[in-house]
């Protein structure tokens, strides 16, 4: 990462001492400590649905300070302006703007929001909740406060600067200026916004400011330049947004024709509609066809196709094996199954669903079938499948033809 520490000569860092009992009796009004058992995230729901999108929020109503305590010593302290009934902090001086934080001198409730460890607050990059590896500290360098993700035991990953002072003021309540690229961040659940505060950066290169948070970011932005799924008109990209069946046929046809050995022709119009719920004239009426004719894509027993139902996680499935077999029917390959890189998952919710077998399958052919929302140990095979995981999806099964074994996130 562009930030991350690299110096001809080691740089001596001075981490501020643990919060000590008398210390934290006397901040207790302005720092208490979460409960131990503070849940970060919500259990399953029935539809599916853990997390929704990252959210950005507004940096102004939010604000990470250095926090004194004991001698010397500084903890991580965020401040978020919920409402405008009381100012929850001001701000003076300049190279380090000191902070005087004015909610501790009433009640807050509803108007400020606190977040004063990990419960809290954590790092989120390229969408990858990354609390677990990371831990949010503060350290003094060069007469400044640095706040830096230093990866926890066990991890061997580079420390990261995630803002800074710009000066010292011994005994203050002190400003982080965040580095470039970082930002304040927060999921929704239920369509309702979380308590935990992100610092969120996206190293991926992508137009689409809704999936930059994205668990799925990386294989998203491989997607659209590989071009068999964009953005919309508005430059959104909507991850979390149900895919239909007709949309995923044009994903299926468009992947097809990102492989540089397929020469993929589908006729622009049809004088016959392919099914009764099929008009000539819709968009996707000439790729279902063409779909229909290549046995990716079949119909229902009433003989109708419903375009514009979602599709499930278990079709989708279904869907990303028939394209894999017709390439390498295409190809000269084997076309019995795609190579199998890993050990199956073991899913949970899938013993006797009619895509038993195939979700195991391409679990372990480069993890094409992962947990939802890379999380758990079920597939949920009946919910439908998303804009973001379908291109995840299709991404793996590109690279397991084309060679790139590439693990899941899972």
């Amino acid at each position: 990462m562009k930030d991350m520490i690299n110096h001809k000569k080691p740089m001596q860092f001075s981490k501020f001492g643990v919060l000590t009992t008398a210390t934290a009796t006397a901040l207790a009004t302005l720092l208490p400590m979460a409960p131990s058992n503070a849940q970060l995230f919500g259990s399953n729901t029935d539809n599916g649905q853990l997390f929704g999108a990252k959210t950005d929020i507004d940096k102004d109503d939010h604000i990470a300070i250095a926090a004194p305590f004991g001698d010397n010593n500084y903890k991580l302290l965020v401040v978020e302006q919920k409402t405008d009934e009381r100012q929850c902090w001001d701000e003076k001086g300049s190279e380090p703007v000191i902070v005087e934080p004015l909610l501790k001198n009433f009640d807050f409730t509803g108007i400020c929001g606190r977040a004063t460890d990990s419960n809290g607050y954590s790092i989120r990059v390229d969408g990858q909740d990354l609390g677990q590896q990371y831990n949010l500290q503060v350290v003094r360098q060069d007469q400044q406060l640095l706040l830096v993700g230093r990866p926890s035991l066990g991890n061997d990953g580079e420390q990261m600067i995630i803002g800074r002072t710009h000066g010292l003021a011994e005994g203050e309540y002190l400003k982080f200026d965040l580095e470039p690229q970082w930002e304040f961040a927060k999921r929704t659940y239920q369509g309702k916004i979380l308590g935990h505060y992100y610092f969120a950066k996206t190293t991926v290169d992508i137009p689409f400011e809704d999936a930059k948070q994205d668990i799925y970011v990386k294989e998203i932005a491989k997607a659209v330049d590989r071009g068999f799924i964009s953005g919309f008109e508005d430059n959104t990209f909507r991850p979390q947004e149900q895919l239909t069946r007709e949309q995923v046929v044009s994903i299926a046809i468009e992947s097809l024709k990102s492989i540089p050995e397929l020469n993929i022709t589908v006729p622009e119009q049809v004088s016959n509609s392919p099914y009764p719920d099929v008009a000539t004239n819709r968009w996707s009426a000439a790729k279902i066809q063409w779909a229909k004719n290549n046995d990716i894509v079949s119909g229902y027993p009433n003989g109708t196709f419903r375009p514009a139902d979602s599709v499930t996680r278990a079709e989708l499935m279904a869907i990303e094996n028939k394209v894999a077999q017709y390439a390498q029917q295409q190809l000269g390959q084997s076309s019995e199954q795609l190579p199998q890189t890993q050990e199956p998952f073991n899913f949970t919710d899938i013993q006797g669903h009619w895509a038993n077998d195939l979700i195991t399958q391409m679990s372990a052919a480069c993890g094409i079938a992962s947990p939802l929302n890379e999380q758990g140990d079920e597939f949920a095979p009946n919910e439908p499948a998303q804009r973001n995981y379908a291109a995840a999806a299709t991404v793996r099964m590109l690279n397991c033809l084309e060679g790139d074994q590439t693990a899941s996130l899972h």
